[in-house]
């Protein structure tokens, strides 16, 4: 079988808070004959709500930067991060269609001697796992059950809005992570506003962290009420916010109890391939996962 090959976009948060992401998507990529290559010199993709909002020019010229050097080792993207998935995947399209503005981006891009050529595609690692690898092989793979564990499952807002840009069909109804998280034989659970924010998007986690707060605390109380064990995101972002938003939220609340563990997709389905939880920098986050992680040692 000819195997695949990824540039690995890393964005921001995910070299810089959770490097187990990134170990873990590049092991659970390699073990499905994927090649992961390195974006050596790639920048923030710049976030897609507020710096696209104040200056879209600067914006797209710094994607199609971040572009161009896919392009230079002829390959597609792939990213663990929606914002960076909204923000190349709308501006690799953009630049693609509207042939006046991709020539002011290459204008402003020559002066470093790039062109942006719109000759890749812009994927999230989700989608390539369900819709490359797919569920038997993923199924099929699976060493270590995940049998009894109830997931909380997160989109985040830009995984899959909007919809004509994303293709990953319809959003109100997607069960695309729900379909990953059965094949490692996990319980995808439905939960009350189950496609609600996380709170940190479009600048409120750093502007209003309590507004940003009172949203994670809702989604998470929503996920306990249904009797998940874990929550498991698409995005590092999210990740984040869910992480150490809970342990904020009881700094701020006598007797605060949350600690929801966080899961990012493909460390589930590590966990499921056998990879180990210190090698996916489970034990870094700030929520504790050790009894989500008896409960699958038990299963």
């Amino acid at each position: 079988m000819k195997r695949s090959r990824y540039a690995y976009f890393l964005g921001c948060l995910t070299p810089n808070r959770y490097p187990g992401i990134e170990a873990v998507t590049k092991d659970v990529l390699n073990a499905f004959d994927i090649d992961v290559l390195e974006m050596g010199g790639a920048s923030c993709c710049p976030a897609p709500g507020v710096f696209g909002s104040f200056d879209l020019f600067t914006w797209l010229t710094i994607a199609a930067r971040n572009l161009t050097i896919a392009e230079g080792v002829g390959a597609n993207i792939v990213v663990t991060c929606n914002g960076c998935f909204g923000t190349l995947q709308e501006a690799n399209e953009m630049l693609k269609e509207n042939k006046e503005l991709r020539a002011q981006v290459n204008e402003v891009l020559a002066k470093i001697g790039r062109e942006f050529k719109g000759t890749i595609e812009v994927r999230h690692v989700v989608d390539v796992l369900r819709n490359e690898v797919g569920l038997e092989r993923i199924s099929d793979m699976t060493i270590q059950p995940l049998t009894g564990v109830r997931v909380g499952v997160h989109y985040g807002c830009h995984f899959l809005k909007p919809s004509e840009v994303r293709n990953q069909g319809n959003p109100e109804t997607s069960m695309i992570l729900e379909e990953l998280i059965s094949a490692v034989d996990a319980l995808p659970l439905d939960y009350k506003d189950k496609l609600m924010c996380c709170g940190a998007g479009g600048g409120v986690r750093a502007a209003k962290l309590d507004v940003a707060l009172d949203f994670t605390k809702e989604k998470v109380d929503n996920m306990l009420a249904a009797g998940a064990d874990c929550v498991c995101t698409p995005c590092a972002f999210c990740h984040f916010q869910f992480d150490a938003g809970q342990q904020e939220i009881n700094s701020k609340i006598k007797n605060g109890h949350y600690n929801l563990p966080v899961v990012y997709v493909t460390q589930l389905i590590g966990l499921g391939l056998g990879i180990s939880p210190v090698r996916m920098g489970l034990y870094d986050n700030k929520t504790q996962v050790q009894t989500l992680l008896d409960k699958i040692r038990a299963a």
